[in-house]
């Protein structure tokens, strides 16, 4: 079962936009990294989903997007698409996990990110 956690915030001014949400709701806001700006919204304890800010890419230049935590990334595309899914980024690797984002038959965008064990 693919679980919520995370959320990303695309912006055209990241910076103006973390200390947007760091002045509003006492966010704690990271130093930028990959052009992304890591998010703890409050004490894990109480719940809640953590996320970051990044500049938007040409595809999708502002608005929030799910990140969804799967086991297998390759096997969760491949349904996807063949559930009717666009992809958008293919699967990126980075240091600790894999990342993709899709579109789904509707148009509502999210992340997939598989951590690399």
């Amino acid at each position: 079962m693919g679980k919520v956690v995370g959320f990303e915030l695309s912006s055209q001014e990241p910076e103006k936009a973390a200390e947007f949400y760091q002045n509003v709701f006492g966010w704690k806001v990271a130093e930028p990294r990959w052009d992304y700006w890591a998010i703890s919204t409050g004490e894990e304890e109480k719940g809640g989903i953590n996320g970051g800010i990044g500049k938007g890419p040409h595809d999708y230049p502002h608005g929030t997007r799910i990140q969804i935590e799967v086991d297998s990334i390759d096997d969760v595309i491949s349904n996807a698409k063949e559930n009717g899914a666009m992809i958008v980024r293919e699967k990126m690797e980075f240091e600790e996990f894999y990342l993709a984002y899709l579109v789904d038959p509707t148009g509502v965008g999210f992340g997939l990110i598989e951590n690399k064990k």
